[in-house]
């Protein structure tokens, strides 16, 4: 199976290493040459276009900053629909809106294509050894088809239902987090404020039941001073904002998402799109006047479990 991947940044550049240290063939693109570069040492080719790559490959992998730019790369000029045909497949691996990757679902079928929805969750540290999450949206069958080659991309791998769904899920799952980087940063300074040591703050907090995965992750960087999380602050504003937006559709009175939008976004004005995410708790440590510093928390995450096989989550009472 000869894979084509597009876009190489801080995520995709890790899921096409996986491919290549288990043997696919993989053809690569992208506007960063500097990106390309590793990738080519692993074994990878060029691909000169999105239709040449489509052309020349069963399977072709988009991971993209925003729908805008993954509707460039399929619809463009020599673009990825411009090289689609029977049976082959279109994975769009960024976080994107549902209705879009729908939208340009229906153009890659009318070619004789499968579309499938795969976004990733769990941190470029997990990326980087195979064990991401994978959500994945399409048929069954088509699902079945590459699930041989998501279990070596990722970890826990769960087939959402049809296309689309995997990339409400994503967003919801990013909401999610963010949610828990601003509440993280607060907990910790009201706990510094009030006197409580940060490396027991940090402890008792992994040990309560006030832990979760951005904690034990993202809450290490804030506590290091290097809020290295790899992901950047025009990202989190744009997947919070997807979020937003996809409950103002469907009437849903939401009241803590307007609100997490409004604090990136400032977090955005402050400090900057390209600072990573995290940087979202200086505006508290700034407006306080209080560092959230502790020794011993690394500069940046590492995965410390095995690189294994992936494997299918299971939905509980479905057939």
């Amino acid at each position: 199976m000869k894979i084509g991947f597009i876009g190489l940044g801080n995520v995709g550049g890790k899921l096409a290493g996986s491919l290549l240290r288990n043997g696919y063939e993989v053809i690569v693109k992208d506007v960063d040459p500097a990106q390309i570069a590793p990738l080519i040492g692993q074994g990878a080719l060029i691909g000169e276009s999105g239709q040449s790559i489509a052309e020349n490959s069963d399977v072709v992998i988009t991971c993209l900053p925003s729908p805008t730019v993954s509707a460039l790369v399929m619809e463009e000029e020599n673009g990825v629909l411009a090289g689609m045909s029977d049976g082959k497949i279109w994975l769009e691996m960024s976080s994107t809106d549902a209705d879009e990757v729908r939208r340009i679902g229906e153009m890659v079928s009318v070619k004789g294509g499968i579309p499938i929805d795969c976004p990733v969750s769990g941190g470029c540290h997990r990326a980087a050894t195979g064990n991401i999450a994978i959500f994945a949206g399409g048929e069954r069958d088509a699902f079945e088809r590459v699930l041989p080659l998501l279990t070596v991309v990722g970890k826990n791998i769960l087939h959402t239902g049809p296309l689309g769904t995997a990339s409400i899920m994503k967003v919801a799952t990013n909401y999610l987090a963010g949610v828990q980087l601003i509440s993280t940063g607060e907990a910790f300074m009201v706990a510094k404020k009030a006197g409580v040591d940060l490396n027991v703050a940090y402890e008792a907090i992994r040990i309560s039941s006030g832990n979760s995965f951005v904690h034990e992750t993202e809450g290490q960087l804030i506590l290091n001073g290097s809020y290295n999380i790899n992901f950047t602050m025009d990202h989190e504003v744009k997947d919070l904002t997807l979020f937003d937006d996809l409950g103002k559709k469907h009437g849903v009175p939401l009241e803590l998402s307007p609100l997490c939008v409004r604090i990136m976004r400032d977090g955005l004005k402050r400090f900057g799109p390209r600072v990573w995410s995290s940087m979202v708790v200086k505006r508290l440590e700034d407006d306080c006047g209080v560092d959230l510093r502790a020794e011993g928390f690394p500069e940046y995450l590492t995965d410390e479990e095995p690189e294994g096989e992936g494997f299918e989550v299971r939905v509980r009472n479905r057939a």
